[in-house]
């Protein structure tokens, strides 16, 4: 069991010292007329090379499995028996030399996940209760731990900035290069490198519970699935070796012809076959996650690739997600630089998302002196700021202070609704000063993207959203989109998905994980936008881990790539096979030309696999789209 080992795992250099004996061979032939040095050349090399080949087909057996191997183990038995030397030698080293180049283009599809597996932190800097530090195994690490993290370094866990701030590279998780700046209270993750800046990090997650982690098992379980095409080749193979087999027989019967039969053994191997579509899966799964594309194996490639109507969210999907000031109008006599710090001061005493929104526009770095703040449910907030009474919220606030709104005022107002803004007044002693128009903004890049998907082959864009039904026909009516529906429950927008797939569309839900996880789930293909949450990564068919649109639109295409790649594949392995067929018969293919051309074969097949590692969707010119979105009532 020990030999069998060793010499199986030095196939390789077999293939090479075979291979070298066989040219020794041919000297000995041609350079000195030698016979029996040729002769004796031949058979070493044939017996070296059969002798892993036989191994191997031995194993299969056992396990009940006819192999290739025993196709060629026999073949080469055969030609030995018959006096070709030549030919049983040439036959070993070509199928031993094309198992190698297969493995090393395999490994080379692979290479995302390797890259991946390399970065994976595996020390970490340990800060003590007395500010010591001390170098520690990653596994040594354990929740609530504090971590130091030098310019340079990688993040070793996941966790919270505890102190420092700076810039950091995610493209491990995120698949962008782009810096990230992150002080304290943001999150961080494992496997990131600190540009610059020094960090001290509270741990959350070590290991394989880390988004890193979870990013490199979930790319190794998908690129080890099997899609409905493999797993066909795979039944096909099992039935397709004893055929090949019982073939050789019979025609060797019939035409009591022995070269002919191991002919047909050595031909009738499905190498390529075999190898084609496993490689263009691995390969495209592997392009993926270079991009931070997680694409959950083969089914998904198959399924995804049909995907006729796109379904998505609106608020973090279509949009940012957060919202934003958009416009900002003055009235009164205060300046809108003053009214605005004013304004901002009063919404620090607020976690209101729209007040938020005014703090990040603001910007201010000092901030005068609040004091009676009252919070009025439903309106806003009243506060004494830097001696002046500040109101902040609704058009009820200001209606409960007895302040009247101007012609002017009420004009923008009308404007800003219509729009799909959310509104904030601000009034300072008794007079309306600002009216703030907040809007949840379109990404930039959505209305390109949504054309892109349509000359990819998406026949329906369909919008589903908890907003109200104005803000949603706004959206829709500016991307283009086919459908829109607002007011939908988490329910209803199962429901919508159940619809469409009733009437036979194969459905994709992209949302962000989170609230629309029940939609993700039951959608064919559920697409996840979002950084690296555990929801997205975990509940979804595809994660698009920065939450890029632009990704979508590589998903699409690399998983049709991909697919057509496999039947690329199919059709080189079957002509292949068809040819040598055919040449057999009319006498032009012999069995080591037939070898050649069967692991040539092979090297195509995979090559034409590797292709995809660097493929990118080729970006188009933006154009206006036109269209009005429809409203469809959702049946429960």
């Amino acid at each position: 069991m020990k030999m069998q080992r060793q010499i199986l795992q030095h196939k390789n250099h077999l293939a090479i010292i075979s291979g070298g004996l066989i040219v020794a061979a041919y000297l000995f032939q041609w350079g000195f007329h030698w016979s029996a040095g040729w002769q004796g050349a031949m058979i070493l090399a044939s017996i070296l090379g059969f002798v892993p080949i036989a191994l191997q087909a031995y194993q299969a057996l056992r396990v009940k499995v006819v192999s290739i191997e025993l196709l060629v183990s026999i073949a080469v038995l055969g030609a030995f028996f018959i006096g070709e030397y030549n030919e049983s030698a040439i036959v070993t080293f070509l199928f031993l030399f094309g198992a190698l180049l297969e493995q090393k283009t395999l490994e080379k599809t692979r290479s995302a996940i390797s890259a991946l597996t390399k970065m994976a932190p595996a020390t970490a800097i340990l800060v003590g209760t007395e500010g010591e530090l001390e170098k520690v195994a990653i596994d040594e690490v354990a929740a609530g731990d504090r971590l130091l993290v030098k310019t340079g370094a990688q993040v070793p866990v996941d966790g919270v900035i505890a102190s420092g701030s700076g810039h950091l590279n995610e493209a491990s998780v995120t698949g962008e290069s782009k810096m990230a700046a992150k002080t304290v209270g943001d999150r961080v993750f494992a496997g990131t490198i600190l540009e610059n800046g020094t960090l001290q990090v509270t741990t959350e997650k070590v290991g394989e519970d880390t988004t890193f982690g979870k990013i490199i098992e979930l790319v190794e379980e998908a690129q080890d699935a099997k899609s409905g095409a493999e797993r066909f080749i795979d039944k096909f193979a099992k039935y397709y070796t004893p055929a090949v087999l019982l073939l050789a027989l019979v025609v060797g019967v019939i035409t009591a012809d022995l070269r002919l039969a191991i002919t047909i053994l050595v031909l009738g191997c499905p190498g390529a076959l075999v190898i084609g579509v496993p490689v263009s899966s691995v390969a495209g799964i592997g392009n993926g996650a270079k991009h931070g594309i997680l694409i959950k194996g083969g089914d998904v490639l198959d399924s995804f690739s049909k995907v006729d109507t796109f379904v998505f969210d609106k608020t973090g999907t279509l949009t940012d997600g957060k919202p934003t000031v958009a416009k900002v109008t003055s009235y009164g006599k205060i300046s809108p630089a003053e009214a605005l710090v004013l304004a901002a001061a009063v919404e620090r005493e607020s976690d209101h998302p729209l007040g938020q929104a005014i703090l990040d526009y603001a910007a201010v770095k000092e901030y005068p002196v609040v004091s009676q703040t009252q919070v009025i449910k439903g309106q806003g907030i009243a506060a004494n700021v830097a001696n002046h009474q500040v109101l902040v919220g609704n058009g009820k606030l200001l209606a409960s202070h007895k302040i009247q709104l101007t012609a002017a005022l009420q004009q923008d107002l009308t404007a800003l609704e219509a729009s799909g803004h959310s509104t904030v007044f601000v009034a300072i002693d008794e007079a309306p000063a600002l009216l703030i128009g907040i809007k949840d903004q379109i990404r930039p890049e959505a209305a390109k993207t949504l054309q892109q998907l349509r000359q990819m082959g998406a026949k329906q864009l369909v919008m589903l959203t908890g907003d109200n039904q104005a803000t949603a026909d706004l959206v829709g009516k500016t991307l283009g989109l086919d459908v829109v529906q607002g007011g939908l429950l988490p329910e209803d927008k199962s429901a919508y998905v159940r619809q469409l797939q009733a009437q036979g569309h194969k459905v994709a839900f992209v949302g962000d994980g989170v609230n629309d996880s029940p939609s993700i789930a039951l959608a064919d293909i559920g697409i996840a936008m979002g950084n690296g949450t555990d929801v997205a990564v975990e509940t979804s068919d595809v994660v698009l881990m920065q939450s890029s649109f632009a990704n979508l639109v590589q998903a699409y295409g690399l998983t049709k790539k991909t697919v057509l790649n496999m039947k690329e594949n199919i059709l080189i392995a079957v002509g292949v096979v068809l040819f040598l067929l055919v040449g057999l018969i009319v006498g032009y293919i012999y069995m080591a030309s037939g070898m050649l051309v069967h692991e040539l074969s092979i090297l195509v097949v995979v090559v034409n696999g590797m292709r995809l590692l660097g493929y990118r969707v080729k970006s188009s010119p933006t154009k206006a789209l036109a269209g009005t979105p429809t409203t469809i009532p959702v049946k429960n």
